[in-house]
């Protein structure tokens, strides 16, 4: 047997054990091991996988992840995006549409100091979600404005699924923050957008807010937490851009800066602190065990020379004239039926050795931009039914609604769908939206 035909035998073994419920970094670790054994032997796949997630785990640069982790989390847990919300609300909440939108900014917003997704859908569910119920807005709207809006905290930098990509690809993490800004913007942008023509044509959805008086909008302004969050992000991010810190430096004075400014503030006390440690923990374990059995099985691929092959074809294949743009077109395709059945992180670990060759050497895009394009495709994979996790943890954090069934919820994902592919048709037409900003720091 060929080391290819192995390679393609592993990919559908791991393919069939994780439709058969086990669960995902189990069904990569077993294909791999067992597909290293068959293309080497007992001892060398051993030796292999464990000087790789050795060589893997005692990286300098995978410790920040769990640093910028631990900052979001004390953000979350001092209620710093509840304020945040709040701000926002009282500016542009009675637009049409105008709490959704006010979410979908809010979250961008908390992605500037949090980066993970799950924080900022445990944030929202407690402070935006009941305010929407309230004032009429209907679950239809309400939780896909949640679950799209976490995706936000995915490209505004600092991102847990950039450092995940960097780690992975072997991309500079600073140069990939730096690339989400713009990326970032348009997306809110476009859900914002899309919440307006979604209320203006249904309006059941998302009746009017009352308008907050100028008065009460400087007053929340005030206390609201935006002052933080900017301190927070110049000193951290901006210490970054501007050269003081590495990646995993700037994730450490920033943990530790959220630290002082939440205590001067009297928001962080024992309690809230290990609380946010505690969450953090469990969140890096997860990722962590993620990646090691993604190394291994990314090994497996490696050595099989799949991707190597599968890079030859798309190669042979541009130069028959089939155009780049049909081939861009398919990955894209794979990436959104991959993301009706796989959680966004498996399916950025498992991609990547297979995709990110075909994309940056074959056709000649920078890691920077490959790397924006699959944080926007795993985003619309997180809403997508049948799996749609994004939905599914929104769903777990407003049990006590009753009228927010995950059908109702999945019967709204469509319009922030549609706004995901509207900013991945503006990326791909205008890749300079990934790559200006880097090329202002790195020319």
């Amino acid at each position: 047997m060929t080391p290819i035909t192995m390679g393609i035998i592993g990919l559908l073994v791991f393919l069939v054990l994780m439709f058969l419920g086990l669960p995902i970094p189990f069904s990569m670790l077993l294909s791999g091991v067992v597909g290293l054994i068959i293309l080497k032997n007992p001892t060398a796949a051993a030796q292999m996988m464990v000087g790789e997630i050795t060589t893997q785990f005692s990286s300098y640069a995978i410790t920040v992840a769990p640093l910028f982790g631990l900052m979001g989390f004390i953000a979350c847990y001092t209620g710093l995006g509840a304020n945040l919300f709040t701000v926002i609300d009282r500016f542009i909440g009675h637009w049409r549409g105008g709490l959704a939108i006010a979410t979908e900014v809010a979250c961008a917003g908390f992605g500037a100091i949090c980066g993970s997704a799950p924080a900022t859908i445990g944030t929202m569910c407690a402070v935006a979600y009941p305010e929407m119920r309230k004032n009429g807005y209907s679950p239809t709207l309400a939780g896909p404005a949640i679950a799209s809006g976490a995706n936000l905290a995915a490209l505004i930098p600092p991102s847990t699924t950039f450092i995940l990509y960097g780690l992975a690809s072997d991309t500079s993490v600073g140069a990939l923050f730096m690339a989400g800004i713009l990326p970032g913007i348009v997306l809110t942008a476009s859900f914002g957008a899309l919440i307006w023509v979604m209320a203006k044509r249904k309006p059941e959805l998302a009746p009017p807010s009352p308008k907050s008086a100028w008065k009460e909008r400087w007053k929340s302004l005030k206390g609201g937490g935006v002052i933080e969050i900017a301190i927070i992000f110049v000193i951290s991010m901006g210490g970054m851009f501007a050269g003081f810190f590495t990646p995993t430096e700037a994730g450490a004075v920033g943990a530790f800066a959220t630290m002082v400014v939440m205590i001067i503030e009297r928001r962080l006390n024992w309690r809230r602190f290990i609380d946010a440690l505690s969450a953090s923990i469990r969140l890096q374990a997860m990722v962590f065990m993620l990646m090691a059995c993604a190394t291994v099985f990314s090994r497996f691929l490696a050595v099989s020379t799949l991707p190597v092959q599968v890079g030859k074809l798309v190669s042979n294949a541009m130069e028959n004239g089939v155009p780049q743009m049909a081939i861009l077109f398919i990955i894209i395709l794979i990436y959104f039926i991959m993301g009706m059945f796989t959680d966004m992180i498996s399916m950025m670990l498992l991609t990547i050795p297979i995709f990110h060759p075909i994309v940056v050497k074959t056709m000649g895009y920078s890691s920077l931009w490959f790397g924006v394009l699959i944080v926007f495709l795993v985003a619309v994979g997180n809403i997508t039914p049948p799996v749609g996790g994004g939905i599914f943890m929104v769903k777990g954090c407003i049990g006590w609604d009753k009228e927010a069934t995950i059908s109702k919820m999945f019967a709204g994902v469509g319009y922030y769908i549609v706004a995901l592919f509207i900013a991945i048709v503006l990326i791909v037409i205008f890749p300079q939206i990934v790559d200006f900003i880097p090329g202002l720091i790195y020319g």
